[in-house]
């Protein structure tokens, strides 16, 4: 019995000392980590806890990923069942007879592709709050995508599929953005762009909006942000802008910029080059900018988190002073990374944050995601190309030749049929009830990881021209005017835009339909004609079949207008002040289908 106690007694010192060494471990990492001055005792450390839980939940989920990936078949079948069998007695399931399906080639022949308009009718129901829809669970919101191919969607959206996203998402990346930029495990806080939408339920009381986090349903997590939690009541973007950045200038030791797009970052960036002079000396006084329309009580609030900084403001000043090409890098001259998706439609935005405003900043392209969910992760921080490798285990994945796109039921590739090099439109089966949907992305096979496929994300379906059965895509259009507009003495292109001229039916005499291209430049002024045609021979060396319309001239020259500075910026205040698009989730239309966005930038011509 003594031999017991001794033992006990012993184990339990063992356990003593190992937790008095743990705590003296912890206690000198945070004395020794780079942390921001406005954080508290209990802040840092809940952030160091924070940073250290979410990193070993992206290790062990790393290594998931990893096993998956080499059983991508098998992951996928998986998931499929398990999903046709849990909504096999919903309205939807008993309509498609999903209890009688027993192999994947049943589900593609009994399940026919769909797009939005057939999942509409059963999206409308689960608003009215009808139940064993669509789906077997209750949606814990309706989300509303950013209708950049069109009008925005409502699609439901399930709690698993919320924590699908942190656990299979978003801590891998942060394990690898630790793995990649160590520096960025420090006690800094974030900028965090973000936008609060407006609040709205359906009639059965389920959120309806949309389905990005928001830091003030983040709890703890708003220890890591520069913007103090009564600040995101304030529902003007415009407002909620200028106090992000009052903040984050506020804070010299600034670790990393935050946000959805590369886009909301830039406009961070125009903002300050703009109202630098407000800022500092509202950092200068400790008092916000009285002309901001911000509510008192709200005022009042973030007021009290803003204390006079005259030091900082003169700093400020200082480099603002020396222009604004790398600024970020002399503001917060300890960033570590910048957070954000630049693929695609941002990729213009990330280019110019890249060599003017965060040069010498490393971005960090982490998630190909949707409002549909989880799609792939870039598990290459530190590479120039942002490639994707898709999440087995997230959705089930078919893929439609591009060449076949076009059809109503084309034929669909599985994920272990894909080839290296080829280009498909991506149609996922997601967790919140979505089959076979076509959704409009469109990507490209890279490579392989295992067996899973690594994709570049090309563009949104609904982004392309499309007057004679051409199809130019976004990219292709895209690239074709950035080298155009580059090759051009002193001038850089801001941002752009086009349309299809059936848009301008009853207000041009051409005969041939033709591609109508608006241009914001560098250079606030008209271009020659002989650049416009430019545009229009360089596209025709690049697209054989846009050629080839042009040959036989059944597709006239485009039509290129270049328009006021500051015309993109107004266009995303009127999109956002008519529809129902949230500023975190804005992209610039790369085609106009709207006949009132048309109307607007036909008047920003110069």
């Amino acid at each position: 019995m003594t031999n017991i106690y001794f033992m006990v007694k012993q184990i339990f010192k063992v356990f003593g000392v190992a937790i008095l060494f743990g705590a003296l471990y912890i206690i000198y990492d945070l004395i020794r980590q780079r942390r921001t001055s406005t954080h508290t005792i209990k802040s840092a450390l809940y952030q160091y806890i924070g940073f250290n839980v979410f990193n070993l939940i992206g290790i062990k989920m790393k290594k998931k990923l990893e096993q998956e990936t080499k059983k991508c078949k098998e992951v996928q079948e998986k998931i499929l069942f398990e999903r046709i069998s849990r909504d096999k007695d919903t309205v939807y399931g008993k309509m498609h007879n999903f209890a009688s399906i027993k192999s994947v080639l049943e589900f593609k022949v009994q399940h026919p592709l769909v797009r939005y308009d057939k999942v509409k009718p059963y999206v409308n129901r689960i608003m009215e709050g009808e139940e064993n829809i669509l789906i077997a669970e209750r949606p814990s919101i309706l989300a509303i995508t950013s209708g950049t191919s069109g009008r925005p969607t409502i699609i439901p959206m399930i709690k698993k599929q919320s924590s699908m996203f942190l656990l299979e998402g978003v801590t891998i990346c942060m394990n690898r953005m630790f793995d990649a930029y160590p520096h960025s495990k420090q006690l800094q806080k974030s900028l965090k762009i973000f936008y609060t939408p407006k609040a709205r339920t359906s009639p059965a009381g389920i959120p309806v909006g949309p389905n990005s986090s928001s830091p003030k349903n983040s709890g703890g997590m708003l220890e890591m942000y520069t913007t103090p939690l009564p600040a995101y009541d304030i529902m003007k973007e415009e407002e909620l802008l200028y106090i992000h950045l009052l903040f984050a200038l506020c804070d010299r030791n600034l670790g990393t910029i935050e946000a959805n797009f590369a886009s909301l970052i830039h406009s961070v960036f125009v903002a300050m080059e703009l109202q630098w002079q407000q800022l500092t000396k509202d950092i200068q006084t400790g008092r916000i900018n009285p002309s901001l329309d911000i509510p008192d009580s709200i005022r009042e609030s973030v007021q009290k988190h803003l204390k006079p900084d005259p030091d900082r403001a003169d700093e400020l000043r200082s480099q603002f002073s020396q222009g604004f090409k790398g600024v970020a890098k002399r503001l917060w001259p300890h960033l570590n990374v910048i957070l954000a998706t630049d693929t695609g439609a941002f990729d213009l935005y990330g280019r110019k944050l890249k060599a003017y405003y965060t040069y010498g900043i490393p971005i960090y392209s982490p998630l190909y995601a949707a409002s549909e969910g989880l799609i792939g992760i870039n598990m290459w921080p530190q590479d120039e190309d942002r490639y994707y490798m898709l999440v087995p285990n997230s959705m089930f994945y078919e893929f439609i030749p591009i060449q076949d796109s076009g059809q109503t039921q084309p034929e669909t590739l599985l994920i272990d049929e894909v080839e290296e090099g080829s280009t498909y439109e991506l149609v996922i089966t997601n967790i919140s009830g979505l089959y076979r949907y076509r959704f409009g992305d469109v990507v490209k096979v890279i490579r392989f990881h295992n067996q899973c496929p690594v994709v570049e994300f090309i563009c949104r379906q609904g982004q392309l021209l499309n007057v004679r059965g051409e199809k130019t895509y976004e990219d292709l259009l895209y690239n074709v005017l950035l080298n155009t507009v580059n090759s051009w003495p002193s001038t850089q292109l801001v941002d752009y835009t086009t349309m299809e001229s059936v848009m301008l039916e009853g207000k041009v005499e051409r005969k041939s339909p033709f591609y109508v291209l608006f241009l914001e430049l560098s250079t606030n002024c008209e271009i020659s004609e002989a650049k416009k045609k430019m545009l229009d021979e360089n596209l025709c060396e690049k697209s054989f079949v846009y050629n080839s319309f042009r040959e036989k001239g059944s597709i006239s020259q485009m039509q290129v207008h270049v328009v006021k500075s500051g015309s993109f910026r107004r266009l995303k205040a009127y999109l956002l002040a008519n529809t129902s698009v949230s500023a975190n989730q804005f992209k610039v239309p790369r085609v106009l289908r709207n006949e009132e966005a048309v109307a607007f930038m036909m008047e920003q011509i110069i």
